[in-house]
Formats: C-alpha cells, sequence, structure tokens
C-alpha cells in the first residue's frame, strides 16, 4: 500500500522549496531544474516525484521531454489552509493581549 505523502512535509524541505519557486516563472524540464542545483539529477527527479505525489507539481510529456509545471490549485489550497491558521493565530494573541491588559490593570 502506497502511503500518501504530506504536502506540508514536501515543502519542509529547501530544495523542493526552491523547484517551487523556479516552476512559478514557467514549466521547466527536469534537467533544467537541475542546473540550479548543486545535487545530481537523480536527486531533483526524486525531489520532483514527492511534489508530483502531493500534487504541487504536475508533468506534462512533449515529444522526449518531460515539462514540470507548477499546480496553482494545490498551492490555493495550501493557501487557504494557512490562512486559516493565521485566523486562529491572530484571535489568540488578541486574547493574550485582553489578559496581560487585565493583568496590567490589576496592579495599578
Amino acid at each position: 500500500m502506497k502511503t500518501r505523502r504530506d504536502v506540508f512535509q514536501a515543502i519542509a524541505d529547501p530544495t523542493r522549496r526552491g523547484i517551487i519557486m523556479l516552476l512559478t516563472v514557467g514549466a521547466l524540464t527536469p534537467n533544467a531544474i537541475a542546473e540550479h542545483f548543486q545535487s545530481s539529477r537523480q536527486a531533483v527527479s526524486k525531489h520532483l516525484q514527492i511534489l508530483s505525489e502531493c500534487e504541487i507539481v504536475r508533468f506534462e510529456q512533449q515529444g522526449r521531454e518531460i515539462h514540470y509545471h507548477l499546480n496553482t490549485d494545490k498551492m490555493k489550497d495550501i493557501e487557504k489552509w494557512l490562512e486559516q491558521f493565521k485566523k486562529q493565530l491572530c484571535k489568540r494573541f488578541e486574547q493574550l493581549d485582553e489578559v496581560l491588559e487585565k493583568l496590567k490593570s490589576n496592579k495599578k
């Protein structure tokens, strides 16, 4: 049974984040992507495989070459989740501010 990779673990890796940044400009072949990193073509291919499994990138066969594209819909899903997380954090910080203000006024 194949386990599904976690998208946040995938984007936690700096090389994979670099690949994502490269693909924001446009589609690239694995060789073109590998030129930007000091790692082997095989290592870059492994990173691309992980990003593909998480649906962050998609690939398209064009003749003998494969071109990788950023899946913007998946990036929007990540952004939505992060926005919800951000709202929760802001709410907690506001609650903390209220508690600190009460403590401050009680000391006076």
